[in-house]
């Protein structure tokens, strides 16, 4: 099998950061279960929006993203097997590139320059299998769908899903 996994919320901890950051600076509490159903911008008031939006632009954002539970071993395994490509629209945050490619080196070394794919709109990817956290992605793709489950899409019911990597491995290895 040709196999995509997107890079944030789904194997990277984006989600996570932003409220880690938000926290910091205004000394709140905001949980992820406080955001369920909700993009991260939804869960912070207006006025601190144009701040949240600027998180992804800092240095050091997306190297420094802690690595979901579990996904390490699963897409390990998975290689072994499968063409795994990790699939990111990196386009959007230009500065990420660099991070994102650095991050994947030390997180899944076992995953070579090859087989990473930092792009703009994934509807371009032509395979058997796509692992994302964002219908918009899903909907167009011609293959097998998973919804990685993430706060932002818990009311979303349109894709089979997977809460975790453990219900990844059940369902591929």
């Amino acid at each position: 099998m040709i196999i995509f996994v997107d890079m944030d919320e789904v194997i990277a901890d984006t989600y996570g950061a932003h409220l880690e950051l938000y926290n910091s600076e205004f000394n709140t509490q905001i949980k992820l279960e406080d955001c369920h159903g909700k993009g991260i911008k939804q869960c912070v008031p207006e006025e601190h929006l144009e701040l949240v939006r600027g998180y992804t632009a800092r240095d050091g954002f997306f190297r420094n993203l802690e690595v979901f539970p579990d996904s390490q071993e699963v897409l390990r395994e998975l290689s072994k097997e499968h063409e795994v490509y990790i699939a990111s629209a990196a386009m959007e945050y230009p500065n990420s590139l660099r991070e994102k490619s650095d991050w994947l080196d030390e997180h899944f070394p076992f995953i070579p320059w090859q087989h990473r794919i930092l792009c703009g709109h994934k509807y371009i990817l032509k395979g058997d299998l796509l692992i994302d956290d964002h219908s918009r992605n899903l909907k167009p793709f011609e293959g097998r769908k998973i919804m990685f489950t993430s706060p932002h899409n818990m009311r979303e019911t349109e894709f089979e899903r997977a809460d975790n990597w453990k219900e990844i491995a059940a369902k591929l290895l």
